[in-house]
Formats: structure tokens, sequence, C-alpha cells
């Protein structure tokens, strides 16, 4: 079994694999969670939140090998699943000179992923958030044909160490201003989608961003590709279906 995490207040479960030999419980922030067995192919599933909401079920079971993955997975679950897009709001503005660059790094929103591991496949079981009053959705655009998005307001991280653990995880982003005059940027719409979540212990990176602002036309837009991550760390299985997703475009300011 996998070591715990003190946040000084609280010993809660880390990131990992688990063996689901009979009897597991895993604690989080607001939410606890409990595995037993209960005959020789089958176990119960058992979670509970702070708000006292409660999710019950069986898994019947066709081996006595049996594993589940508690990773770190896009924040896109809760409160519903409506869409791939994430609208990051910065509470700070960032200004770039013309022709130069930065990058920067911040906390991004998660959710937790339960997955049961058999025969090498991994299939979805469930899914938590640890931090339900701050998740929300927003509209990027007109009410007719914006973009509906899950909706954070994210602060600067020092770090890839600075993460909150079970809440937000670290995402690099670099910002290239193209123009020929200086640029603010307050907020980044993409689908987190292409975004590979990796973590260690109780910590979590995501893949970075790249945002260029650049004219096209008479229209000054902001172009944001995802950038691909190397790491040691261990990456999250995929909760969504994988979906090809073009780049995203959005208006300067």
């Amino acid at each position: 079994m996998n070591a715990m995490s003190d946040d000084s207040k609280n010993i809660f479960s880390n990131y990992g694999i688990y063996d689901l030999g009979d009897d597991l419980e895993l604690s989080l922030p607001n939410v606890s969670i409990k595995f037993q067995r209960i005959s020789d192919n089958a176990f119960s599933y058992f979670r509970e939140n702070s708000e006292g909401k409660i999710v019950e079920k069986i898994i019947p079971v066709k081996s006595n090998d049996l594993k589940i993955e508690l990773a770190p997975i896009r924040p896109l679950n809760y409160p519903a699943r409506r869409t791939n897009h994430v609208f990051l709001k910065f509470d700070k503005e960032i200004y770039l000179s013309k022709n130069s660059a930065a990058s920067i790094f911040i906390h991004c929103p998660i959710e937790i992923g339960i997955f049961l591991i058999h025969d090498s496949n991994y299939d979805s079981l469930d899914w938590i958030t640890c931090n339900p009053l701050n998740s929300r959705f927003g509209l990027y655009g007109s009410p007719d044909t914006g973009t509906l998005c899950k909706y954070a307001q994210v602060s600067l991280a020092t770090g890839y160490d600075d993460s909150n653990s079970y809440v937000e995880g670290v995402m690099q982003i670099v910002v290239e201003n193209t123009l020929s005059f200086g640029q603010t940027i307050s907020k980044v719409i993409f689908p987190i989608t292409d975004n590979a979540l990796y973590y260690q212990d109780s910590k979590t990176i995501l893949e970075g961003i790249k945002i260029t602002m650049k004219k096209r036309a008479a229209v000054n837009i902001a172009d944001v590709k995802p950038t691909p991550l190397e790491i040691d760390w261990t990456m999250s299985p995929t909760w969504e279906d994988k979906v090809s997703s073009t780049p995203m475009e959005m208006d300067l300011e």
C-alpha cells in the first residue's frame, strides 16, 4: 500500500496503485472511500463526502489479482460533464512588451479519479472533487455561439513543486507576444483534454500550453496550443475518451 501525505492537520492517502486484496480505506480532503470484500467474487465500494453525500457500488471480480489506482484527472466532471474546455482567469494580469516572451507557472484545478486495474486494463470506477465550492461553469463568447467552459480563477505558482495537493496541480504557460506593441493577457481558454497529468505522492503536474499573441488580418488574437512535458513522474490514466482538438484562438482585449 502506498504511503500517506501529511498536510500538518490530517493524513491523506497518496496517489498511486493499491492492491485490493480484502478491505481498503482511502482518505482524502472532505472525502472517505472504502472497499470491502463481500464474497469471493465481489467487492463493495463506499464513498462519502463532507456534505454526507454517499455513493455505493458493487464490483464483481473474476480474479483475486485486482488493483485500484488513485490519480489526478482533468477538472471536467463536477458538477456535471458538459465540456472539454477550461476558462482560467489569472488573478494578476500578465503584460508583455512587443516581440517578447515569458514563462509562468499557474495553479490549475484538478479532480481525482479511481480506476480499477485488471489484466492490464483500466476501468473508470468513480471520480471526486475535493473542492466542490469552487467548481463552476463559465461562458467564453456570446450567449448564442460562445464556448461553455469549466471556470476557475487561478494564481501564479513558484514552480512545479508548488501544487496544492488534491485540489490544484501546476501548469507551465509560455506566452509569446509577436505584436509590434505591448499587450496584456488576463485569461486563457483551451481544451484541457489535450493535456496529460502526472503525479508523485500527493502532487500533480499538468502538461503546459503556449500562448502566441499575433495579428491575423486586422484582428489581434492569441493562439493556444498544448506543449509536451518530459518528467519522471507517473502519468495518470485517461478518464475521458480521447478526442482530437483543434488549436484554440482567443480574441485579445
